[in-house]
């Protein structure tokens, strides 16, 4: 029987609902989304601003793999598996082998990011709620800062998890075993931590939702997949531990030390959990449907907060790491947590609703014909705070205040070096190897060499590079010092001749002998 606080009805013509087309106003409300994200990330990539991490990462791995050549990232110096695991790249180069564009990756997040839209439409028409609040839900969800800023930031496999687990979710009420485990296996394949988040969706599922076939699923999947993903494949691949236990060092130095630690030693993460950094990342995240925190009509029932159970791994992860920017919401790591805030909005929503007709049917002229105050409108004094218009209105302000379109602006005072960086790039010839920053490598990876400033000490054997290429004047902040330096050296430099020099873009190519 489904959990009665995420329904105002259980009735057949919900179930309908959920399973039906979204009305025309949403698919181009998704349309515009699509294009508009497309068009933001294609727009900053063509303006040099994407970067090797994590574009030029993942544009090499899988032209390499389109290419039918091992997918050895020379920027991460491992196979692309002992990154995160995450086998999406095997069925995303099957795009690159129609033609090899770095834009299939930023057209395929466009759209996996504007379709979650889709199925929290339907998880809202699922709870009963009516069409203008469904499509409120919807564009709620579009306006997430999130949702903008990871498009904006380069390509994430995570991104098409997004949709999916909504997907999964909707499969779930609807019954529906087949889509079900189809969402949930393309959710393991984007990144191996998700793992977690499947698990903890299948532990809500199980006793909170109680859909237990649906919920064993998901925890068992997500077990067996965060234990193989993370003590064979990226040990296998990477030849050492996950990359991401560096951020959690003073927890242990493995991921199995680490999980042991979180459960022996509490201690060690406590100032952590109710420091001001992590009140404010908490803050943040809620502050887009801020309404959640508004009291009911009678405020004693709180289960719609069971759905955020499956966003507490992702929470833990960000809130306890040494990095900051892991608790922003610029970057990707909270992508997991919104689908999950979806739901909480949703089942809100419809408990309100649930009270609001209970409360209309209590207050009615036939049942209050003889009372003093027939005329108060007590359900009334409850919608102000939650018509879809006003939800709507305060999203888009959230928006304007922490989207990172404002990025824009700073990429004009880098355009006096846009022509002559296309004309440099446009004298490296195709597959050879190259040597850049940052910026610049997005445009290099299709080949199997390409490296970053930062790779290289004053050791490094410069022979195995055949371009060297430096925008002096805009350069990556972290390598500033070394590209000024190396430049300097590689003009008196015998074995290197420099073959392009215009507003401090400089390009070296290596002498043959």
């Amino acid at each position: 029987m489904e959990n009665r606080e995420n329904f105002v009805d259980d009735s057949a013509e919900n179930i309908e609902e959920g399973r039906s087309q979204p009305p025309s106003s949403l698919v181009l409300a998704i349309g515009t989304a699509a294009a508009i994200f497309f068009f933001c990330s294609s727009l900053r990539h063509a303006l040099f601003q994407s970067t090797a991490f994590d574009l030029g990462i993942f544009d090499q791995a899988i032209y390499l793999l389109s290419q039918n050549q091992t997918p050895f990232s020379s920027l991460m110096e491992m196979h692309i598996l002992g990154d995160h695991a995450a086998v999406i790249y095997y069925p995303l180069a099957l795009l690159y082998k129609i033609y090899p564009d770095v834009h299939w990756l930023l057209l395929v997040q466009a759209v996996a990011l504007s379709l979650g839209a889709w199925p929290s439409w339907s998880l809202a028409r699922l709870g009963g709620l009516n069409q203008e609040q469904s499509r409120a839900i919807a564009i709620i969800y579009l306006l997430y800062p999130v949702v903008f800023n990871i498009n904006l930031f380069d390509f994430h496999p995570e991104v098409i998890a997004l949709p999916a687990i909504l997907a999964a979710i909707l499969a779930a009420r609807l019954n529906k075993i087949v889509g079900f485990c189809t969402a949930i296996l393309l959710v393991l394949s984007c990144k191996a931590v998700l793992s977690l988040t499947v698990a903890a969706m299948g532990l809500w599922l199980f006793f909170c939702e109680k859909k237990q076939r649906f919920g064993a699923i998901a925890l068992l999947l997500g077990v067996a997949w965060f234990l193989m993903a993370s003590q064979k494949i990226i040990p296998y691949f990477s030849g050492s531990e996950v990359a991401g236990v560096g951020r959690y060092s003073y927890l242990g130095k493995s991921v199995i030390e680490i999980i042991i630690n979180l459960l022996l030693k509490p201690q060690l993460i406590l100032a952590r959990i109710l420091s001001i950094d992590t009140i404010k990342y908490l803050f943040i995240l809620i502050l887009p449907a801020i309404w959640l925190l508004l009291p009911f009509p009678r405020p004693s029932n709180l289960k719609y907060l069971t759905a955020l159970i499956p966003a507490i791994p992702t929470l833990i992860i960000n809130i306890l790491s040494d990095l900051s920017f892991q608790r922003s919401l610029a970057y990707q790591y909270s992508v997991p947590i919104i689908p999950f805030l979806i739901i909480v909005i949703v089942a809100k929503e419809s408990s309100k609703n649930a009270q609001l007709k209970t409360d209309s049917q209590m207050f009615s002229p036939q049942n209050t014909a003889n009372l003093p105050f027939t005329k108060i409108p007590i359900p009334q004094l409850w919608l102000g705070i939650q018509l879809p218009k006003q939800m709507i209105i305060w999203s888009l302000i959230i928006f304007l205040i922490f989207g990172q379109y404002k990025d824009f602006f700073l990429y004009l005072n880098r355009l006096d070096t846009w022509q002559a960086t296309r004309e440099a790039i446009a004298q490296v010839k195709p597959q050879s190897s190259i040597l850049t920053d940052n910026r610049l490598a997005p445009h290099f990876a299709h080949r199997p060499i390409v490296k970053l400033l930062s790779q290289i000490s004053p050791q490094t054997n410069l022979a195995e590079f055949e371009y060297i290429l430096f925008n002096l004047r805009h350069p990556w902040p972290d390598t500033e010092k070394i590209g000024n330096t190396l430049a300097n050296q590689l003009k008196n430099a015998p074995n290197f001749k420099l073959t392009y020099q215009k507003n401090d873009v400089i390009l070296f190519k290596r002498i043959p002998g």
